[in-house]
Order: structure tokens, then C-alpha cells, then sequence
């Protein structure tokens, strides 16, 4: 995913179709001068509806197409004719899609499955012909329903990717690097902060042909929920993952005190983060003896599973590997 190509949010106008008419027929022929209602009824209006497609990745095919316009419902004709339904708008978007009111910011629906079809924006209810209203007291009713107005909205669609496994860190943490080795993702790597400026997702390969999603977002700062860096824009990114993998680097000055800035920033974005599973991993650990890598464990959370790795070197990458196979197949 190239950095100017992913879009994860985009506000678009959507118009349902109005419904067709109902229809105030008579029937007349030859000989029958006085027939009964036989009017039909309207067509619905094209629903806007969204579909699950696994092949994207973004709403970049969204980002210059703000109004969405379906077909309005045709009217019902004679000898009980329904009128055509106005033409639907089918709109892919990638999964962990969500929709939301622009005004109220209230969910509306969310994608989550390939091929999955959820109505964004219903079209109108055609309106019925009079032939629904003849009764034995009104044997020629004149009247039929209109159709319904379609909705006209404006929706936000924001996507939140969906993978099995979140990095979370500093900039510079090293989970680029990690993405890189585990996976065939090809992300930006440099040594300078914020080199990542958009979320990038790798398919992990692990034992006997199984494999697991991995995703990394821009690193997080302290004040983050203010503002500063890239703040929380790209959080929403690891919401759907089932674990949290935090990296520090073994060269920070304090691991403890930099896990607990990220537990922070996580907990002022979203509370329910804090109650996904955890792991640790210490990256960059080939700049470490033995005797300095037993020193930093001994200052670590005991109840975090916590491993030492090094991208460079594929240190400890395959007991990674395992440990979050076993956190995500635990009961």
C-alpha cells in the first residue's frame, strides 16, 4: 500500500431513489365500460448498498466519488402492473469498513466479510395502486399512494483493518523492520521517526502451510491523545486486532516507563483496548550480551509475555512466531 494511495476515511453524499407512483387505473374494454381499478403499483427506488470485497485495501475508488445517486422507482401501470424498481448502486469497499452518519456519528453498518451486503441507503417504498383500496363499499376508488422520498445523507466510511495481530510502539521501534522479515509486506524502513505515515498489513507464515495477519501502524508519542505526532488518527487501525504485540526498543532508557505511555495513549483512545491480550517484544536485542538481557527482564511487567528479538539477525523470531499462534488459538 503506497502511502499517497491509502485513504481510510471518506465522506460521501448518498441519494436513494424515490418510489414510483401507484397507478389510478380503470379497466375499460369493449362491451365493459365500467371496469374496476386495476392500477398497479410504483417500483422501489434503487437502494445505495455497500458489499464486502477482499481485493481492496483502501477507499482510494471512494476519495473523488462524493455523490452517490441512485435511480428513482417507476410508476405502476394498468391491468396491474408493477412499475420497474429503480436501479440499485452496488459499492465495494474493503473489509472493516464502517459506516457512520455524518451528522450524529451513530453506526450505521459495518463490513466484515467478503461478498457481504448490507443496505446503506434504503430507496423509497413504492407507493400502491388503487386497486389495493376498492372495498364493497368503494367499488371505484380514484386514488392510488404516491412513492416514498428517497433519503438524501451524507455518510463518513472509515476503515479499520482487520488482522490478527496489532504492533504497537515508538517510532523507530523496529516493527516495520519486524513486518518486513516475518512477511512479504515491503514497507517503508529508514532511520529516522515516523517513517511509517500509513498502516501496513502482512499475511505472517507459520508452521504446516498456517498463517496469521500482522498489522503495523505509525508510531505512537506521549501526548498523542493532544495531538502531537500523528495522534490517534491511525489507532482505530488495531481496534479489530486480536492481540496487541508492543515493541520497545532495547535501547530505550526506561522500557517500563515507555510501556506505560503506550498502555496510556491507548486507554485515552479507546478503553476496551487495554482489555485485548498483550505481548512484549524487545526488539533491536542483538546490540545485547546475556548478562544485560537478564538485567532488563528482571525490571519487567512478570505477567506480560515477553520475548527479545532482533529483526537483523532473525533472533528469536520463530518462538515470536509461536507465542502468538498459542495467544491466538488460547481458550
Amino acid at each position: 500500500m503506497a502511502s499517497n494511495n491509502f485513504i481510510d476515511y471518506v465522506k460521501i453524499n448518498c441519494r436513494s431513489g424515490r418510489g414510483g407512483a401507484g397507478s389510478h387505473h380503470f379497466f375499460r374494454a369493449k362491451g365493459l365500460p365500467n371496469g374496476g381499478p386495476d392500477g398497479g403499483d410504483g417500483g422501489r427506488g434503487g437502494h445505495i448498498i455497500l458489499e464486502g470485497s477482499s481485493q481492496l485495501w483502501t477507499l482510494l475508488h471512494l476519495q473523488y466519488r462524493k455523490h452517490l445517486i441512485a435511480q428513482a422507482g417507476e410508476g405502476g401501470g394498468e391491468n396491474l402492473r408493477s412499475g420497474k424498481q429503480g436501479e440499485d448502486i452496488i459499492i465495494q469497499v474493503p473489509l472493516g469498513t464502517v459506516a457512520r452518519d455524518a451528522e450524529t456519528g451513530e453506526k450505521k453498518l459495518e463490513i466484515t466479510e467478503a461478498g457481504q451486503r448490507l443496505i446503506l441507503t434504503p430507496g423509497g417504498r413504492g407507493g400502491l395502486g388503487n386497486d389495493h383500496f376498492k372495498s364493497a363499499t368503494n367499488q371505484a376508488p380514484s386514488y392510488a399512494q404516491p412513492g416514498e422520498e428517497g433519503i438524501d445523507e451524507w455518510v463518513i466510511l472509515e476503515l479499520k483493518l482487520l488482522a490478527d495481530v496489532g504492533l504497537v510502539g515508538f517510532p523507530n521501534a523496529g516493527k516495520s523492520t519486524l513486518l518486513s522479515v516475518v512477511s512479504a509486506a515491503t514497507p517503508k524502513i529508514a532511520d529516522y521517526a515516523f517513517t511509517t505515515l500509513t498502516p501496513n498489513l502482512g499475511v505472517v507464515a507459520y508452521r504446516d502451510y498456517k498463517s496469521f495477519v500482522m498489522a503495523d501502524i505509525p508510531g505512537i508519542i506521549e501526548g498523542a491523545a493532544e495531538g502531537k505526532g500523528l495522534g490517534h488518527r491511525f489507532l482505530r487501525h488495531v481496534e479489530r486486532n486480536s492481540i496487541l504485540l508492543f515493541m520497545i526498543s532495547c535501547d530505550s532508557p526506561d522500557i517500563n516507563a515507555e510501556y506505560q505511555v503506550l498502555l496510556s495513549e491507548l486507554e485515552q483512545f479507546n478503553p476496551e483496548l487495554l482489555d485485548k491480550q498483550r505481548l512484549l517484544a524487545i526488539s533491536k536485542s542483538d546490540m545485547l550480551d546475556e548478562e544485560l538481557e537478564a538485567e532488563i527482564k528482571a525490571t519487567l511487567p512478570t505477567e506480560l509475555p515477553t520475548v527479545f528479538i532482533s529483526s537483523l539477525t532473525n533472533k528469536n523470531i520463530q518462538p515470536l512466531k509461536d507465542m502468538i499462534w498459542t495467544a491466538l488459538h488460547a481458550e
